[in-house]
């Protein structure tokens, strides 16, 4: 929206129409001098623009000129900086050949958007000879959203004056939405991107349609982050976030330094990423515990405001720049942050070991206005955009715009008497172009604020210092090819007893991995499980059902891609597929996964590059008195010493597995000798003990899904021997993963486990006993028929007589839907949600009835207590599921005993699947569509 300026300097408001007007440099100078000094709140000296400026200003600017979004559309007007999909129309390209007030002001896209456009994302090259930009032109009329144009990504070269889509083929450019774009030092474009490359073709591989991955809000397509040719061509996808990755940036060492949707679970917010320009070693670079650092909340809160972290930008003294803001409320305004990124990974915690002890702060406001990061009016004004001169002085470029506020129908600016009534109302935002100069606090229009534009994402076209160029890595040079072959990195973990650096082992990790020790026998992890995030479409891919998932959807739909050995010293070091989300779990012999910090759930998304190796000193505790960031290296040091000598095996183990060097890690030293570099996953639970000098006669841990011969290596002295399954999933259980996987594991093997397929089938199949020794199976002394111990023989509101009877333990694991939820079998509702328990009267079941109250008046009795029913198992995890395996594992005493009803490999099925969440379908094209 914009409206007419009237000539009076409190510029009287009505209903703001649309329509384009200049404000007169008197008006703007009496309302940006009622922010200096004491009537606003900011210390900032705003200068005319007509006094020559000590550095010279003589290089182009290229901003975005757009219209003030209706306040009556709520969508824009209230802006949330996790909804990218968004089409203002109105948007422009603009130049001036000087940052000058003066200096002409070229629209340079009208002839693509003709009025009709989007514009954002401005970047230049490092000689300033090319402008990159985000475009959506033109909108369609009474289009609906699908049908109007994507985000396409253009480029302007100064020189010829000539603009170009960077991706020529109308086909690929339709893809997806491109914003974003910045240049890397070798000349290609790092951007953000729906089109998924890479995802999208996995998905082709798994007999999926190709479609773009909503965002764990489901609310829009995952932007993450690709790389292109400067021609558009070599499209990539190098971030695999299930939420968006942002503002790509390059900083001074090559790496690119982005914004990350943590949004894993029960993470829900912005932090800053690094990565290298292949899509290798990604890392956390600062902020995941930094949010609660904005300006005070309004009383009776004693809290501070939560920010966010976007448009990192480097400094030349080597910190980050960032526009700190919430998600939405702030008009898409914020403050300007100074991190000091090389130190810290928080505001108050060293990125190093070298440096702890070091407590920040890491932030420093930029600058010395009184600028809010809550709604309502800021004293200091808010700034949309920042960019760094790069000049020497620290300048910036900023989109700045000053506290107004609406008196009476009249736009009057904001001074500390206004600002002291509660009902003060925030005039519509009044973006201009202005240089801050941090040497004497002054900040000087190249813009003049216009009534009902906004102009912002502004850019130096001066040329600039070029990072560091750090090329791709090449398989057979920087990589065994044979990585690249199998679409393979490595996971290298020193330790999952290293919690934030400290060795959490029982007795410590010099105990538990020497086979003299009695703890090593008792050591509580034995098994890493690696998940993988399950893409999740939108309705026009596939529209079902929310009951797909269980109790908590936050937990997603996931695969299991396998599951590797903890080595007694709690390392471990495996292949893992490449170029997808993963997430991993610590487990104990049985396959559930441990309590407390070493077993809490990862709530960060992981990914390698083929070939790569991603090296950790271990584990992180998600739940401290004083949360701690983890996902940068080097923060600790390493809690494992290794091995304390090269060339012989760890004390007391196998004289095969020797150490290399000192320090090598159990898990380094097998992968060497027992695969030659790194050992597969497997997806049987199986482990036979290789660290022991004289190899065991039995199998210590066996939950196969069936019998035979799998991929697990047991025979450090010959590699060829293989695990024997003697356990399986019985007769009539579906196993969820192919046949072929568990002798051939590729990265295409899943473990997808839904409810009605997998789970279900289980408490209907007949157990017949047979341990009389005595061929067939074993008789009941009274009734002389077979034992049979299936599930639903008296889980059943029915008995074998067909009279009804109350199921034991009030638990009904029969067919048919739930009465609660039809699109969900009963059992599943009974195992995983509180119910009432029942009793029988006469011959029909009833709730039960705790306690009764009869109303005086109308002498109606009601109940008013329920006997409640607690849920057998939780979506939280099998550990968290104790009421049925205490039962099944014999640890809680019920009328019969449950031991060895199930075999190992149903117990390790049921653990599985609730470890993961329990949901009712993993995989949405396998629930049935709305």
């Amino acid at each position: 929206m914009s409206h007419q300026a009237q000539p009076d300097a409190s510029n009287r408001v009505a209903v703001p129409k649309k329509g384009a007007a200049v404000l007169l440099m008197s008006a703007i100078a009496f309302l940006l001098g009622g922010c200096d000094g004491g009537s606003g709140g900011t210390d900032v000296t705003i200068g005319s623009g007509q006094s020559q400026d000590p550095v010279t200003l003589d290089f182009p600017v290229f901003y975005v000129k757009r219209p003030v979004p209706d306040p009556e559309d709520d969508e824009l007007a209230n802006a949330d900086a996790r909804e990218l999909l968004r089409f203002e129309i109105g948007a422009d390209l603009f130049m001036r050949d000087r940052a000058s007030t003066s200096a002409p002001e070229v629209n340079l896209t009208s002839a693509q958007t003709q009025g009709l456009g989007d514009i954002r994302d401005v970047a230049v090259n490092y000689d300033g000879s090319k402008v990159v930009f985000s475009m959506r032109a033109r909108f369609i009329e009474n289009a609906d959203e699908e049908d109007q144009p994507t985000w396409n990504i253009w480029e302007y070269d100064v020189a010829s004056r000539q603009l170009r889509r960077v991706i020529t083929s109308d086909i690929v450019e339709e893809t997806g939405h491109d914003i974003m774009p910045h240049y890397l030092p070798d000349g290609r474009i790092v951007f953000s991107s729906t089109r998924q490359a890479t995802s999208r073709a996995i998905l082709l591989d798994e007999n999926k349609p190709q479609f773009a991955a909503q965002d764990e809000n489901d609310n829009e397509p995952a932007f993450v982050l690709h790389v292109m040719n400067a021609d558009g061509t070599n499209i990539h996808q190098i971030s695999f976030n299930q939420s968006h990755d942002l503002d790509p940036e390059v900083l001074p060492n090559g790496r690119v330094v982005f914004t990350r949707w943590e949004h894993h679970i029960d993470d829900n917010q912005f932090d800053l990423y690094s990565i290298n320009p292949d899509g290798s070693d990604l890392q956390l670079l600062y902020g995941a515990n930094s949010h609660q650092t904005g300006t005070p909340n309004p009383p009776p809160a004693t809290t501070l405001s939560t920010i966010q972290f976007l448009n990192a930008k480097p400094m030349q003294d080597g910190r980050t720049l960032s526009l700190v803001r919430p998600f939405q409320g702030t008009g898409e305004g914020g403050d300007l942050l100074l991190i000091d990124t090389d130190t810290y990974v928080d505001n108050t915690r060293a990125a190093s070991a070298s440096n702890i002890g070091m407590t920040g702060p890491a932030q420093t406001r930029a600058l010395p206005t009184d600028v809010r990061t809550i709604p309502g009016p800021s004293p200091g004004g808010r700034y949309r955009t920042a960019q760094p001169l790069y000049d020497g002085t620290g300048r910036l470029l900023v989109s700045w715009s000053q506290c107004r506020l609406v008196e009476n129908a009249r736009i009057v600016p904001c001074t500390s008497e206004r600002l002291q009534n509660p009902n003060a109302v925030e005039a519509p935002p009044l973006y201009g172009i202005y240089t801050y100069d941090v040497r004497d606090n002054t900040q000087r229009p190249i813009v003049v604020p216009q009534e009902g534009f906004i102009y912002t994402e502004v850019v130096s076209g001066s040329q600039r210092a070029l990072p560091t160029v750090i090329p791709d890595r090449i398989a057979g040079i920087d990589y065994p090819q044979q990585l690249q072959n199998e679409g393979v990195g490595v996971l290298n973990i020193r330790s999952v007893y290293d919690i934030d650096g400290v060795d959490t082992a029982p007795g410590g990790i010099a105990t538990v991995r020497n086979p003299a020790n009695a703890g090593y026998a008792t050591r509580p992890a034995r098994f890493l499980r690696v998940e993988k995030a399950v893409s999740i479409p939108d309705n026009d891919t596939r529209n079902f059902s929310n009951t797909a998932f269980g109790p908590n959807r936050a937990l997603g739909m996931r695969e299991i891609l396998g599951y590797a050995p903890v080595e007694p010293d709690g390392s471990v070091k495996v292949k893992v597929p490449a170029n997808v989300a993963i997430s991993i779990s610590v487990l104990d012999a049985n396959g559930r996964r441990l309590g407390g910090a070493i077993g809490g759930r990862h709530t960060n998304w992981l990914q390698l590059q083929p070939g790569e190796q991603l090296t950790c000193n271990g584990c992180h505790n998600g739940n401290p008195t004083v949360p701690t960031a983890h996902g940068r290296p080097g923060m600790t040091n390493s809690a494992n010493p290794g091995a304390p000598s090269a060339g012989v095996a760890f004390p007391g183990t196998n004289a095969a597995l020797f150490a290399n060097i000192v320090g090598e890690t159990m898990a380094e030293t097998r992968s060497r000798v027992m695969c030659a570099g790194a050992c597969a996953m497997s997806v049987d639970l199986a482990f036979k003990d290789y660290w022991l000098p004289a190899a065991p006669a039995t199998n210590q841990v066996d939950a196969c899904y069936a019998a035979g011969i799998n991929n697990v290596l047991t025979n450090a002295a010959d590699t060829t021997a293989r695990f024997a399954c003697a356990n399986s999933l019985p007769a009539g259980a579906v196993a969820p993963v192919q046949p072929s996987c568990r002798s051939n594991l590729t990265t295409l093997c899943r473990i997808t486990i839904h409810y009605e397929r997998h789970i279900h089938p289980l408490w209907g199949l007949d157990r017949f006993v047979d341990v009389d020794g005595v061929p067939g199976n074993d008789l009941d002394p009274l009734t002389m028929q077979p034992i049979n111990h299936k599930c639903t023989s008296c889980h059943s509101p029915v008995s074998a007589a067909n009279a009804a009877q109350v199921p034991a333990g009030d638990l009904d694991l029969t067919d048919g839907p739930s009465e609660e939820q039809p699109l969900q079998f009963k059992s599943y509702r009974e195992l995983l949600f509180g119910d009432r328990g029942q009793i029988l009267n006469g011959t029909q079941l009833e709730d039960e009835c705790l306690e009764f109250q009869t109303d005086p008046v109308t002498n109606v009795t009601t109940c008013v207590a329920f006997r409640n029913v607690p849920a057998s198992m939780s979506s939280n995890g099998a550990a968290a599921s104790a009421r049925f395996f205490n039962t099944m594992e014999g640890r809680t005493v019920v009328t019969v005993d449950h031991r060895d009803f199930m075999s190992p490999s149903e117990l390790r099925l049921l653990s599985e699947w609730l470890d993961i969440g329990a949901q009712y379908f993993n995989d949405p094209f396998t629930a049935p569509e709305n």
